[in-house]
């Protein structure tokens, strides 16, 4: 299993200085070697490697730094041939997917350049870094970071880095292989509904983030939408430091939620069952209100947290039809829409089961989890 370990890297005036100029040019030369293969129609790596090669070293950049700019192009390239063979930008012929399709792809000054190790080394004892830059090799580059990642990337660094500069502060994004750990045969599932009113809602019944979170979600979307309809270069300028505050909140939120749920089934020997929830924001149909509040939550984002902290801890985790979930009886089975008389109630019309709407709703996914682990785990008839 890989996982990016984020550290923070302290370079004096002159480390930064050097630091800022390789990003620079090494953008540069991205945006070169896009243009090249946007006017050849050359998206390979190799092919494009030996198309711009020598017109990338001649910008100052050494033998790997080229390879590695020439790489980031074509991977750019196939990112966006995934997406539009997914329908991400829209059908043939819509006015987005002219738009990409009609130019290069084009790299921002200081969008992140990778590093593997003949151009960055670690010095692990003294959590200094050595990296190459284009006005020569900077050694003692201090970087930071907690007690426990400095663990995994002595233990587990593997392949390439990535620098990264975001508003004035430099990190390294380091790829650490860990090795997989053994799953435990579940002693059924833990069921996670999410939503609205709720995150999170357990089959045991716990609820994680309810008021308190939607007030806090409630207040950004106010003040974004007062930011909006401003729209000045300071208030825009706010904005993007909202998004990003925003952005770190949901996260450690998911972080958070994600690490009770996967330990609360650890201690139980359970695994966890979630909704598959692809494609929900083409398929719900709600009120304004609610679609912003559905849209503006990270719910993939908190199921990629799930199924790497539960394979982290040998925990089974599977993702289920949400289909219906709402709407049957976790009891008897029977499913109507009579049965969810508001938000927050469940009542069974055939049995007269009651309980609350999401808990009901997240012991019918972990009964379907239980069923789908059975069918994956069934030996081959063959």
């Amino acid at each position: 299993m890989k996982l990016v370990v984020q550290v923070r890297l302290f370079p004096d005036g002159a480390q930064e200085a050097a630091l800022r100029d390789t990003l620079t040019v090494c953008n540069n030369a991205a945006n070169l070697a896009s243009a090249e293969a946007y006017r050849a129609r050359v998206f390979a790596k190799q092919a494009l490697q030996r198309l711009t090669y020598t017109r990338l070293k001649a910008m100052g950049l050494s033998a790997q730094p080229a390879i590695h700019v020439a790489r980031k192009v074509a991977g750019a390239y196939a990112t966006l041939k995934a997406n539009i063979r997914a329908g991400n930008l829209g059908k043939a012929g819509s006015k987005r997917r002219r738009k990409a399709e009609a130019k290069p792809i084009v790299f921002r000054r200081n969008a992140a350049q990778p590093f593997d190790d003949r151009c960055l080394s670690w010095q692990m004892q003294s959590r200094t870094v050595s990296i190459w830059t284009t006005a020569g090799r900077r050694p003692g580059v201090r970087f930071a970071c907690s007690d426990a990642q400095h663990a995994m990337l002595s233990a587990h660094r593997r392949g390439e880095s990535d620098l990264v500069c975001r508003d004035g502060k430099w990190y390294l994004y380091a790829t650490c292989d860990i090795p997989d750990v053994e799953l435990t045969e579940p002693k059924g599932f833990l069921g996670v509904d999410l939503g609205i009113a709720n995150i999170a809602t357990t089959s045991d019944g716990t609820q994680h983030c309810g008021k308190g979170l939607n007030r806090v979600r409630h207040r950004n979307q106010r003040l974004r939408a007062k930011l909006q309809r401003i729209g000045t270069k300071s208030a825009k300028r706010l904005l993007k430091a909202r998004r990003r505050k925003e952005a770190r909140f949901a996260a450690d939120t998911n972080h958070r939620i994600a690490k009770q749920i996967v330990t609360e089934a650890q201690r139980t020997s359970r695994g966890v069952a979630l909704e598959n929830l692809s494609g929900i924001h083409g398929r719900v149909r709600l009120r304004r209100p609610q679609r912003v509040t559905l849209h503006s939550w990270a719910f993939q984002q908190f199921g990629q947290f799930i199924a790497y902290k539960a394979a982290r801890a040998g925990v089974a985790s599977v993702y289920v039809d949400p289909a219906y979930t709402s709407q049957g009886c976790s009891a008897c089975g029977h499913v109507a829409r009579a049965n969810r008389p508001n938000q927050s109630s469940f009542r069974c019309k055939s049995c007269g089961f009651a309980e609350h709407a999401d808990v009901n709703a997240a012991r019918n996914i972990a009964a379907r989890g239980a069923v789908g682990w059975a069918a994956v785990s069934l030996p081959n008839a063959a």
